[in-house]
């Protein structure tokens, strides 16, 4: 892949994240690839605006999802040569893009550094994803799932850029039944939704104790 300079701007950077000044500014489309399961991994990758699913196929053609990502967050980190997920934009987003390998620019320190913070960054993700998946009941599951994303983003209304599918193979059940307890939460009063992938939490301690039992 060809890497184009970043050319700096006053909205190009996450705050916090100044390490990428210079790294080189790339953007997709909803849908399409920033890169495939296997492919190799040459390239870390902060986003910076949008959202961004990562996913493992199987063998028999079924759907891993691996996580979901925002803006602030780094992605491409692998322990080996190759990619294990692939990573598809959600909606529109905008990545920056450094090369592991490092260049000019970047001191072998720098660039460990930030490789080092973003492993333990996944490191946590996994070990949050596994207690997410050993929870008891479908609807503890999709409870917590919902106090997760409105922790990523503080506001009234809370955005949901996945589908009810991408929902379902995150947590390890059926498309049906993650409609079952949308719904459920909602008539309980727990959350209300606006639209399909937009809701509000009504009643944040009755969701936080049912996604605690």
């Amino acid at each position: 892949m060809s890497l184009a300079p970043l050319h700096h701007s006053s909205n190009a950077m996450v705050p916090g994240h100044e390490d990428w000044a210079g790294a080189a500014r790339l953007t997709f489309r909803a849908g399409e690839e920033i890169y495939a399961q296997d492919e190799n991994a040459e390239l870390i990758y902060l986003l910076v605006s949008g959202a961004v699913r990562t996913s493992f196929l199987l063998a028999d053609g079924r759907r891993q999802i691996g996580d979901f990502y925002y803006p602030g967050d780094v992605l491409g980190v692998e322990t080996g040569a190759v990619h294990r997920f692939s990573a598809e934009a959600l909606g529109p987003c905008e990545v920056l893009a450094l090369r592991r390998a490092g260049s000019a620019a970047y001191d072998a320190g720098r660039l460990d550094r930030m490789i080092w913070q973003a492993t333990a960054s996944e490191l946590r993700r996994a070990q949050s994803h596994m207690l997410l998946l050993g929870r008891t009941t479908a609807c503890e599951k999709v409870a917590r799932f919902l106090l997760d994303i409105a922790e990523r983003f503080r506001g009234e209304i809370v955005a949901l850029p996945m589908s009810r599918q991408d929902m379902a193979d995150y947590l390890g059940l059926t498309i049906e039944t993650i409609s079952r307890m949308l719904g459920r939460l909602q008539a309980d009063g727990l959350v209300e939704f606006v639209g399909a992938r937009r809701y509000r939490i009504r009643r944040l301690g009755a969701l936080e104790g049912l996604a605690a039992a």
